[in-house]
């Protein structure tokens, strides 16, 4: 407080704020389902209200979970995860993958390995 700056740690970088600099500084607890794909992280706290039903999926509650090294924490309605739970339909997905991996399509044929 005497110094009138805040030192800000990221990640093993030490950043000082003037105190006149604070409104450029904003917190950030989140991170999105879809951004947290393909990494874990050593805890995981997922809300789960019926207010966002539409991404009550299935899929995706098994993506929230599978991202959690040691420990998953699911806050929110006992009906949220009943929902999802029950909710197996996905959005179609047009990547053609399956036909691609057949040896005989016109796909994998234009792919040299």
């Amino acid at each position: 407080m005497e110094e009138r700056e805040l030192t800000v740690r990221f990640d093993d970088k030490d950043v000082i704020y003037d105190v006149t600099e604070l409104d450029e500084l904003s917190l950030a607890y989140a991170v999105t389902i879809h951004k947290a794909q393909g990494s874990e992280y050593p805890i995981v706290v997922m809300p789960f209200t019926m207010s966002h039903f539409v991404m009550l999926q299935r899929n995706l509650l098994y993506t929230d979970v599978t991202r959690a090294k040691k420990i998953f924490v699911l806050v929110g309605e006992k009906k949220a995860v009943y929902y999802a739970i029950k909710n197996e339909t996905t959005t179609v997905r047009n990547t053609c993958l399956a036909q691609r991996l057949r040896p005989d399509s016109r796909e994998s044929r234009k792919v040299e390995i």
